[in-house]
């Protein structure tokens, strides 16, 4: 686990106990810190007390004299009483990222790559770390994806961390300066967390105030409200856009076809020729890059027709990408299951690929209110559910074909999550060859 002498002697409070919480606890302790921890389960409780913790909720304690509040990202900092409490004591609440950055003078000499936006930083991230790890630069990626910061054995010198960092975990940093910080692109999202869409810009921008002038910023300046970032931007930046990738070479990388990931690719690349890379060493990276589960995962090819899982995309911002990805060719060739809870924005964002579609197969709540918006512009198959669909697609698709789920919607009305949906959807077509 990651440690630093900067803890010891000093009392934190940390509000909420599944994996992250665990693993700040426990890395607090080692470190000679002293841990109040609280979350509603007992089970999380016992978990803590094992690693050294006291038990008592930081909403009924005096605060006065804590280094800190430690809380998930989820905790809403806009509503949440643990906000104003804090606040009253002079205390900040902070996340483990912030913990990880107070840490790094213990550490061996590295260097911290930092991804957010709104769409494609999960990728990014991976990419970022695949093509490092291709090269032989000891990497492990972090953040909103894979195991805790905090958990992780820390890098020998010259290592890298890629960490995909999320709005809320940038609100949780005070101290987070990023060698290169990168931004994807920027929609309207999470604004029940925030003053609007310029709230929620701003903490995205955080991420480069954060940074010291000799520090790197590269944004992608596809849409209007990253440009506007980037021109605010006062030290090293570099502008990228997916408009900069060649079509020849982005059909040498097979999991990372379609616009969005020319994007991630031209973000990807332009952090790792800062990192030290050469052309070599990216091309390669990038064409034994596999894509991350659910999102544009080719799941399977049966009988010449090829089946992609593109679960994560829960808004029809980031489905529209991925039908963007499979023109026709010459004629349509894509069979898209889209459906569950809508969010609202409907399925503006992908009107403008409805052509790529040969048959739209709907699912889950969204159904007739995604049949009456998609109207006569692409022959539709109200399946219901996800079984039904694959079947139906199945039925329908010639070789030579693309099945493509990308909901356009959350995943609560039929699964648990939008892993749960794109696990089941895998199940159904690999029971398809079986």
């Amino acid at each position: 686990m990651i440690t630093s002498r900067a803890f010891a002697g000093r009392r934190y409070a940390v509000l909420g106990l599944a994996r992250s919480g665990l693993a700040t606890v426990e890395a607090l302790v080692a470190s000679g810190a002293g841990v109040t921890a609280w979350d509603d389960r007992e089970d999380a409780r016992d978990d803590a007390m094992a690693l050294g913790a006291d038990i008592g909720n930081p909403l009924d304690i005096d605060l006065i004299g804590f280094a800190g509040v430690i809380v998930s990202p989820g905790v809403p900092l806009n509503r949440h009483p643990i906000a104003a409490h804090a606040r009253d004591a002079h205390v900040p609440v902070i996340g483990d990222i912030e913990l990880f950055a107070e840490a790094r003078g213990d550490l061996p000499p590295h260097r911290i790559v930092g991804i957010t936006g709104t769409n494609g930083k999960s990728t990014v991230t991976a990419l970022i770390h695949h093509m490092l790890e291709s090269a032989g630069v000891p990497s492990l990626m972090g953040g909103n994806i894979g195991l805790p910061i905090l958990s992780r054995d820390p890098l020998p010198e010259g290592g890298v961390y890629v960490l995909e960092l999320s709005s809320y975990q940038i609100d949780l940093s005070h101290s987070l300066a990023c060698d290169v910080a990168v931004l994807t692109n920027l929609s309207p999202d999470h604004l029940d967390r925030y003053d609007g869409f310029t709230g929620y810009a701003a903490s995205k921008a955080r991420l480069f105030g954060l940074q010291h002038r000799d520090q790197v910023a590269i944004v992608a300046i596809d849409d209007d409200p990253s440009k506007m970032i980037a021109s605010r931007i006062n030290h090293r930046l570099h502008r990228v856009s997916g408009k900069d990738i060649d079509p020849v070479d982005q059909h040498r990388w097979p999991a990372l076809q379609g616009p969005h990931n020319a994007q991630n690719a031209v973000c990807a690349i332009a952090v790792c020729r800062v990192l030290g890379l050469n052309d070599e060493q990216i091309e390669r990276g990038l064409a034994t890059y596999t894509s991350l589960p659910h999102r544009m995962e080719l799941v399977g090819e049966v009988a010449g027709v090829r089946w992609f899982n593109d679960s994560k995309a829960t808004n029809a911002a980031s489905a529209a990408p991925a039908l963007a990805a499979f023109p026709p060719a010459p004629d349509q060739r894509l069979h898209w299951i889209a459906g569950g809870q809508a969010k609202g924005d409907g399925l503006a964002a992908c009107c403008p690929w409805f052509g790529y579609v040969k048959r739209a197969y709907l699912i889950g709540d969204a159904m007739e209110s995604f049949a009456t918006e998609i109207g006569d512009a692409v022959p539709v198959d109200r399946s219901g559910d996800m079984a039904t669909a694959v079947a139906h697609a199945a039925a329908t698709a010639k070789p030579g074909d693309i099945v493509l789920l990308s909901p356009a919607c959350a995943s609560f009305d039929q699964f648990k999550d939008y892993e749960q949906r794109g696990d089941v959807f895998r199940g159904l077509v690999q029971a398809l060859g079986a």
